[in-house]
């Protein structure tokens, strides 16, 4: 392997073998460069200040020449970088056998659709035999006029006769008797091959017509005038008509990718084009991958990615696609200027999906990955829907709601599941899912559902509650990780099934006039919380702010579906701070775009997913069969059974006024732990294994805040979390106040 030093020590020979021939002195360059060097360091020279004080950049470098270069880059010095081994030790290995071989599923799916593809083939060209077969022997006797017109124009070398009328015209004599012999002996053999020919053809059809069976005759005649009638085809009336139109998508090339680079107004791809460079280096050939072409590379320097993804409309536009096919993305991998661009052969709303697994038979384990959707490759992308609090946004009329529900009728498909489902836009969209096997469903905006739904949250805090205690008490060989794992969830005696809670619309109860502060702080407990006891909660919004999304529910939520949005901050609201400066922008996907969204979760970066459609006829089959799974299991329960809850209009309690009866008026302010264990005197079923944090959160939504209590205890002032007593009387005479108003 060549070094690049090694024409380095090359020119120096040269230099020197040069410098010999012209009598001047053999110069020594290695010694000129050191010499050189110390001459521009300040702390070798002669007259340098040498004490320990001084450096590069203090009273050596003031006593220096001004005029003096100083060298940054010594050519004298080797090129700094990894060594071989540590190049092998970072090289990424690409695989022997392609991803999608090795996936099951995968080469499951491609051998279904070429085995689709060729049976859907041969059924539609069998049918219309007949009909190809009719337009052939009507385009027989044309066919065979040009067969008989072509062997005679064969046989008198009709070809060569542009050339002979040109020696005519030339008046060459010598030139046509050549030409006129060399068409007179052409003539003669080919009447002798067609007389042979025909005597031949005569003799066959003669022997087949007298001695042959009538099957073969049969055959015979119809593969002759079948021969005709494809001989008297005309160019514009094809006699078979293609059964699959296949997508005219053009090769993507390198020129392609450069030109349309170039017509982004991108100023540092402009420059080096103009000076004759690529604007682009490409790090790997332009490859197929999967339904479309797949290109990267390193933009120049200061170019992002972003850059291209804010350009992504004029990119589909120099590269001659529609915008539904081109999608730029980073790698989270490399630098922000490594490009990867996919280019699509169709546009992917419009492209064919592959049947989603669960939409006929299935069943589902929710602590397993469950595929959900596909990539723009037409990959199968995976979520685990257990220990994840997830988030839906987009706007209107984009699919959330039906992502939403195909998330539901995941988690329906495992018998364990119980099922909280809330409609709150009102219009039904969840019906299927939540009349079928929903332990709790409501929709709609009205006082009672609202009311029912308050009441479900607030059972679902008391379940997180007893969950927390049921796991702390399990032995670490059981429950090694303190959550709740499939094995857990099996033991019905545990009561750790997996709970989903799925809300259409959220920011109908978080915006609520009356009972919106309670609902968030019930849902960032569940969201914090649940995860690990086996709750799970699911929020879909069309308005994704910080009102409709609250910040202690966006920040927590670890698993973002966010299909398009109108800027920004809605982007970063759904799929989390900076993302949009990331490149990561739902803004980019078009109004036609729908169900196409960014996913992040499963522990990898935000992807371009689109969600497998299931409209309300097929929702409402999966349903059914998930109700038989349960009622196979008998785990049928609520809702779905015809059930009420026991009691839909808040708790049998009143914590404001409880408060007031275990603090008397004199003491004025208590501390929280005091408060709580006098609680739990008065209402064991109610308050039992409340703390400080339990009462302060259940204070939160009457907008009552713990305070700094100061008590002496053996002499010494302790200050702990507390409560004021007159806050709490203020808060009651204010609810007594407005209920009195209303």
């Amino acid at each position: 392997m060549k070094h690049p030093d090694d024409d380095n020590e090359l020119f120096n020979r040269l230099e020197a073998e040069m410098a010999a021939d012209s009598g001047g002195e053999v110069v020594d360059l290695d010694k000129a460069r050191s010499a050189r060097q110390e001459s521009t360091d300040p702390t070798i020279r002669p007259g340098a200040d040498r004490s320990a004080d001084s450096g590069p950049g203090e009273s050596g470098r003031e006593s220096a020449d001004p005029n003096t270069t100083v060298l940054v880059d010594s050519p004298t010095l080797k090129a700094a970088g990894p060594g071989y081994l540590g190049r092998l030790a970072a090289a990424q290995r690409r695989p022997v056998v392609p991803a999608w071989l090795r996936s099951l599923a995968e080469l499951r799916t491609a051998s279904a659709w070429v085995a689709r593809h060729y049976a859907h083939t041969a059924g539609y060209h069998a049918l219309r035999a007949p009909v190809y077969a009719a337009r052939l022997t009507l385009q027989a006797p044309a066919g065979a006029a040009k067969f008989v017109g072509g062997t005679m124009r064969w046989v008198a070398d009709r070809e060569g006769e542009p050339v002979r009328l040109a020696a005519v015209r030339r008046e060459d004599a010598a030139e046509y008797l050549k030409l006129s012999r060399q068409r007179d002996g052409r003539v003669r053999l080919r009447t002798l091959v067609a007389v042979l020919g025909m005597f031949v053809g005569l003799a066959t059809a003669l022997a087949i017509y007298v001695l042959a069976p009538g099957w073969l005759q049969a055959l015979s005649v119809s593969a002759l005038v079948m021969a005709l009638g494809a001989a008297g085809r005309r160019a514009d009336a094809p006699v078979i008509h293609r059964a699959v139109e296949m997508p005219k998508a053009t090769k993507l090339t390198s020129d392609i990718v450069l030109r349309a680079l170039g017509s982004l107004g991108i100023p540092a791809i402009n420059q080096a084009q103009a000076k004759g460079r690529d604007g682009f280096e490409f790090t790997a050939p332009i490859t197929r991958d999967g339904p479309g072409w797949r290109a990267q590379g390193n933009l120049p320097f200061g170019v992002t990615v972003t850059d291209i993804i804010e350009r992504r409309e004029r990119l589909a536009s120099g590269l001659r696609r529609p915008l539904g096919c081109v999608w730029p993305e980073a790698v989270a991998e490399e630098h922000t200027g490594h490009l990867v661009l996919w280019v699509g052969d169709q546009d992917l709303s419009k492209a064919k999906k592959p049947a989603w697994p669960l939409a006929k038979a299935g069943t589902v384990d929710l602590f397993k990955p469950v595929a959900y959707g596909t990539d723009q490759r037409g990959r199968w992308v995976e979520v685990t829907l257990m220990y994840i609090a997830g988030v839906i946004g987009a706007i209107p009329r984009m699919g959330k709601t039906f992502l939403l529900r195909l998330l539901l009728l995941m988690a329906a498909l495992d018998p364990r599941a119980e099922l909280h489902t809330y409609d709150m836009k009102g219009t039904g969209d969840l019906d299927p899912v939540g009349d079928a096997v929903s332990h709790r469903h409501a929709a709609g905006d009205d006082d009672e559902a609202i009311q029912y739904a308050l009441a479900d949250w607030r059972a679902l805090r008391e379940e997180l509650r007893r969950r927390t205690k049921v796991i702390r008490s399990l032995p670490r060989d059981i429950c090694p990780e303190s959550k709740v794992t499939s094995a857990l969830a099996d033991k019905g005696s545990l009561g750790l099934h997996p709970i989903v809670v799925g809300v259409d619309e959220c920011q109908v109860l978080f915006e609520h006039p009356e009972h919106g502060k309670e609902f968030e702080e019930i849902a960032t407990d569940l969201v914090k919380r649940g995860p690990a006891t086996g709750i799970v909660m699911l929020l879909a919004t069309q308005r994704p702010d910080a009102k409709s999304l609250p910040t202690g529910i966006s920040a927590n939520a670890s698993t973002r579906w966010c299909l398009k949005v109108m800027g920004q901050t809605e982007n970063d609201m759904v799929l989390g701070t900076s993302a949009y400066k990331r490149g990561v922008r739902a803004t980019m996907f078009a109004w036609g775009d729908k169900g196409i969204h960014y996913f992040v979760g499963e522990g990898a970066d935000a992807r371009i997913v689109y969600g497998t459609f299931v409209d309300a006829p097929g929702a409402a089959a999966i349903a059914a069969r998930a109700r038989k799974a349960r009622e196979k299991a008998g785990l049928l329960s609520g809702h779905a059974l015809g059930e009420a809850p026991e009691t839909v209009t808040g708790p049998s309690y009143d914590l404001l006024a409880d408060i007031l009866a275990v603090v008397p008026a004199a003491q004025a302010k208590e501390w929280s732990e005091t408060i709580t264990a006098r609680l739990a005197e008065l209402r064991l079923d109610v308050y039992d294994g409340w703390d400080p944090d339990a009462l302060a959160a259940a204070l939160k939504p009457h907008g009552i805040t713990t305070i700094q209590v100061g008590r002496r205890v053996n002499g010494k002032v302790v200050n702990r979390r507390g409560i004021d007593r007159s806050h709490i009387a203020a808060a009651i005479a204010e609810r007594d106040g407005n209920r009195g108003a209303s």
